[in-house]
């Protein structure tokens, strides 16, 4: 791209503060992207003796003002260089021309100035040209309702053809063009906040990887950034990892949940030869994987499929209302024929056919629900579908898991207790050796602990495998080495845990988390898991329970005496100890299966299984990826006051549907009694029905929370 001068002043400018001694304007051949002109005036005005700058990037023009010649040649030269930069970067493939379009209005600000542009312009515009104008705007609309009465369907699109050909038809072409433009725009209105809907379920849904797990040539696996893999590199992907990459698995088998992107909630097998994709997680197994597409490109991909998937919203409270809509349009037309056999008088029939119910309705819900979506991700909540905001407001009983959520998410190892004849650094090491691979809060305590002690744990054992819903083993030094809680390693693998009884009593009593170690069928020793409460989740739980949560429970793998302490200090009455990682969502089934809407808050791998059985999965933005994946609300901050903040967007969000699907029936109402009556003028009801749905669109629209949240002082009621 290159810049050419345009003009040049020479001479003494002064504003009374600065002084300078030229001024120049240089153009290129072609718009400037809104960075590419942020770019070139920070670099312009970086340059000492330049005082001034200015860069529009609709002519792809940089005006600045210099003190001397040695500024003047600086700053051409700048112009110049960044002319080469924008060339280069427009000559990769992730550049689209799309980038030079700028923002415009949308949605319910560009109706409205669509709105004042028609009425302002109207009274200078010849009473003739309303006649080829009303018909060829109106002819889409007649098509269309000519299709739908074809195919059987008598719904809202049949209405808006009939009233619009009863116009044209009495040749009234002023009311068809202001009917036409109505319609249009509150086609437009559907559409934008459609659009907006889906691309924040992809935005929401839109999971990523910092690292990955590089298999060298000579079977090695070292951990690099996702920035520094390439095309055809071999990573492996562990159990509870998401898939970064599009690729094929070259070694292993493994169960893949793929619900990202086809929202199959069943995981589907993975074995050499299969295709991977990314966003999906490993829930079971570990493969390797050759990369076959990268970065934007999977990216893109994965987004499309988002917005496949998140058409299925339709059939939840917006395909509702949708529904309810369509079935009022038989009524409106016998209506308008009762009208017309009484009255004799098309114009009164015709008042009825241009006033509907349907307009209001299907663009306050998603508008509603995009609002409460938005403001949810604003407050550090990601709700990834409106169908979602429902559940929310039903929820009465919540689950929490407690390592990781009603606990702190940052554990930390309180001690390493050895077994007799091991040390502590050898159990510390061993662990972090297998713990690293596996992305949970207590294994990277572990990985936290051994590094602060400078305990290095080379990769020197074999495959770690991942044993669903008791821990992590693999081979070290000749021998089999298991890492898990006290069920897995004394029940499972037969290890005798005796040698530590006291020790397991002295961490117990205290709150304490335990994480074994058995190394060659003999126990090597423990590490105690400090557990924490968070600070905020007494005030929470209390938040939760005046917005109608009757029930809280807390379930756990510790034993009956952990358990009990945790509850007691957080006020919680329930809860559920000892209980296997399998066992989480058979408890959540039994609630549901009582007549009660759970809320189900987990972080691990083998919390999935209980997120999915849930009305509602939250997860924490510091737990698994498959539990994130999973999950129908994510919490993007450490911290449970998200959950307050996820029911009372659930609970307002719900109240404006309902609310604004009453104004909508009472005003349209009164519209349509207008019209019989002659109170209204045809064009009067139709400009008076959709300025309704404009008024109950911005309402939508308005905020849901509170300006400032006391989450441990909510109120027991809510207002939309």
């Amino acid at each position: 791209m290159q810049f050419v001068i345009v003009h040049e002043l020479r001479g003494s400018f002064s504003d009374g503060t600065v002084t300078c001694t030229g001024r120049m304007r240089c153009r290129s051949g072609s718009k400037l992207t809104l960075e590419e002109a942020t770019s070139l005036a920070d670099g312009l005005a970086a340059i000492d003796g330049i005082v001034g700058v200015s860069v529009n990037p609709f002519i792809g023009s940089a005006l600045f003002y210099y003190t001397d010649d040695n500024a003047r040649l600086l700053a051409l030269k700048e112009v110049a260089r960044c002319g080469d930069v924008f060339t280069e970067s427009r000559l990769q493939p992730g550049w689209h021309d799309d980038d030079l379009q700028y923002p415009k209005a949308e949605g319910p600000v560009a109706a409205a100035l669509e709105i004042i542009r028609f009425y302002a312009l109207r009274p200078f515009i010849p009473w003739w040209w309303s006649i080829p104008s009303a018909i060829f705007h109106g002819i889409p609309y007649l098509i269309h309702g000519i299709k739908e009465l074809l195919k059987g369907n008598l719904n809202v699109a049949v209405l808006d053809a009939s009233a619009v050909l009863v116009c044209l038809v009495r040749r009234d072409f002023r009311t068809a063009r202001t009917l036409t433009l109505l319609l249009g725009i509150g086609d437009a209105l559907e559409s934008w906040t459609r659009q907006k809907s889906l691309a924040s379920l992809s935005d929401s849904l839109n999971i990523t990887a910092d690292t990955v797990w590089l298999c060298q040539d000579d079977g090695t696996e070292v951990q690099i950034s996702i920035n520094d893999l390439k095309l055809n590199d071999v990573v492996r992907i562990n159990a509870g990892t998401i898939i970064p990459v599009d690729g094929v698995v070259t070694e292993g088998e493994a169960v893949v949940n793929q619900s990202a992107m086809t929202g199959e909630p069943l995981g589907v097998v993975r074995t050499e030869g299969h295709s991977v994709f990314a966003g999906t997680v490993v829930e079971e197994g570990s493969v390797l994987v050759r990369v076959t597409k990268l970065g934007d490109e999977t990216r893109l991909k994965q987004i499309v499929s988002f917005i496949e998937e998140s058409e299925t919203l339709k059939a939840g409270i917006q395909g509702r209302f949708e529904r309810m809509a369509d079935m009022a349009v038989p009524f409106t037309f016998a209506l308008a024929a009762l009208v017309f056999l009484v009255t004799r008088d098309p114009i009164r029939a015709s008042s009825v056919l241009l006033v509907d119910y349907s307009c209001a309705l299907k663009l306050t819900t998603p508008l509603t629900v995009l609002a409460a979506m938005r403001e949810g991700a604003l407050n550090n909540v990601v709700i990834k579908g409106g169908r979602y905001l429902e559940a929310l407001r039903d929820v009465d009983t919540v689950v929490f898991d407690k390592t990781g959520t009603l606990t702190n998410a940052t554990p930390h190892v309180a001690n390493v207790i050895p077994a007799p004849g091991f040390d502590a650094d050898t159990v510390l090491r061993d662990m972090a050796c297998l713990e690293e691979h596996f992305p949970h809060p207590v294994a990277r305590a572990v990985c936290r602990a051994a590094e602060k002690r400078s305990l290095g744990h080379p990769e020197e054992h074999d495959k770690v495998q991942y044993i669903v819903a008791h821990g992590v083993c693999s081979m070290l030094r000749g021998e089999k080495v298991v890492v898990g809680s006290r069920h897995y390693v004394e029940c499972d693998e037969g290890i005798d845990v005796s040698p530590l009884h006291e020790a397991i009593e002295k961490e117990t009593a205290q709150g304490r988390s335990l994480l074994f170690v058995g190394e060659g069928g003999k126990i090597a020793g423990l590490v105690s898991i400090e557990d924490p409460p968070r600070s905020e989740a007494v005030s929470v739980i209390a938040g939760l329970k005046k917005l109608g949560v009757d029930r809280i429970l807390m379930i756990t793998g510790d034993d009956e005496r952990t358990a009990k302490a945790i509850a007691a200090r957080l006020g919680i009455t329930e809860y559920r100890a000892e209980v296997l990682p399998t066992d989480k969502s058979d408890v959540v089934q039994q609630l549901i299966d009582e007549g009660r809407h759970v809320l189900m808050v987990g972080d691990g791998i083998n919390d999935a299984p209980a997120l999915s059985a849930a009305s509602v999965g939250v997860a924490m933005t510091d737990g698994t990826d498959l539990a994130q994946g999973v999950a129908n609300v994510l919490l993007t901050e450490s911290s449970l006051k998200g959950l307050v903040t996820a029911k009372l967007l659930g609970i307002r969000a719900m109240e404006r549907i309902t609310s604004n699907y009453l104004y909508t029936m009472v005003f349209n109402s009164l519209f349509l009694a207008g019209g019989i009556f002659m109170i209204l003028s045809p064009g009067l009801s139709a400009l008076l029905h959709n300025m309704t749905t404009v008024i109950l669109s911005v309402r939508a629209m308005k905020r849901n929370l509170p300006e400032t949240q006391e989450h441990d002082a909510l109120p027991e009621g809510s207002n939309a």
